[in-house]
Parts: C-alpha cells; structure tokens; sequence
C-alpha cells in the first residue's frame, strides 16, 4: 500500500458513500492497517492528506453531509437525539451540525409522528392501548427513537382515528 493506492482507495469510497471526513479517514486507516505501509511518509499523516485532498476537490463535505444524513433521519421518524448521537458518531464537528441539528428540531413533532404512523401507535393503531405496560413500552419505543417522552405520551394519548386531536397537536407545534 503506497500513497497512490490510498488515494485511488478513497476515491472509490467518496464515489460510493455518501460520507464524512473522519468516516473516509477511519476508513483509509483501516486500509492501512490491514495491508503493508510501502510509503516513506508517515501512513496516517497521507490518509490526512487524501482526506485534505478530498475536501479540496469538494468530494467531502461535513455540513452538507450533515443536513442530508440529519434530513433522512428525520424523514424515517427518528429523534434530534438519534440525529445528535449519529452526527457525532460520524465523527461531524459542532460546527458543521449545527443548521442540521436546528432542522431537526423544528421537525421534531413532524418526525415524532410519522414514527407513530410507521409503528402504528397512539392515533394511527387499529384500536386503543388501554394496556399500561403496554404504553410504557410504546413510550419506550419512541424514546429509542430520539424522542422525548413528554412529547410521546402527547401523541400516544390520541385515540385511534382522532384526526382533529392530531391536527390540534400539529396546531399547538406551530404556536411554539
């Protein structure tokens, strides 16, 4: 493994994933370890260096990352705490997150919603859960999923069908 490699390496991954600078640098680093360093340059400093490269040539870019990976999650019904956890597991700077992370909280009823629509939970089941450790469960369901549990008790509290309570919810977000 020489720097050339490393480089071609990485391009194959920016061309393939969507990804952060510290994803594409734990990656080329994993390449290293796993195969013999020919270079005279140290290896960790050239995965740098690709990395450098790479957000030169705008083949990386960490805020934009940001907002798409925060935007599906969001989509998907999960959490501004999932969102935040993922963000800093994909190694984003506070800097670069931060305009995802607001979005996220704008749309964090929105998401809360949709994940009650997907699990078919609160308004969107067949028929009520009068069952208490049932909507504990339910209540833990969301809170893996990023949410506040206040706010999944206010969804799961709508009977099955009620339209007008979850419109007045939606309404009651867009006051705040």
């Amino acid at each position: 493994m020489d720097a050339a490699r490393l480089d071609e390496l990485a391009l194959a991954y920016v061309a393939r994933f969507a990804t952060s600078r510290a994803k594409l640098t734990r990656y080329l680093a994993r390449k290293v370890r796993e195969s013999e360093w020919q270079g005279d340059a140290d290896a960790m400093a050239a995965c740098d260096a690709v990395a450098d490269r790479m957000e030169r040539l705008r083949f990386l870019d960490d805020r934009q990352y940001a907002a798409m990976r925060a935007g599906a999650m969001t989509r998907r019904g999960l959490g501004v705490r999932r969102v935040k956890a993922q963000l800093f597991v994909d190694g984003i700077a506070d800097a670069d997150s931060g305009e995802a992370i607001a979005e996220a909280e704008e749309r964090a009823l929105a998401a809360a919603v949709g994940f009650a629509r997907r699990r078919r939970f609160g308004p969107f089941a067949t028929r009520a859960a009068d069952d208490p450790a049932q909507r504990e469960r339910q209540v833990a369901a969301f809170v893996r999923a990023g949410h506040a549990p206040a706010l999944a008790r206010r969804i799961l509290a709508i009977a099955p069908g009620d339209d007008a309570a979850l419109a007045a919810l939606d309404g009651e977000a867009a006051l705040d």
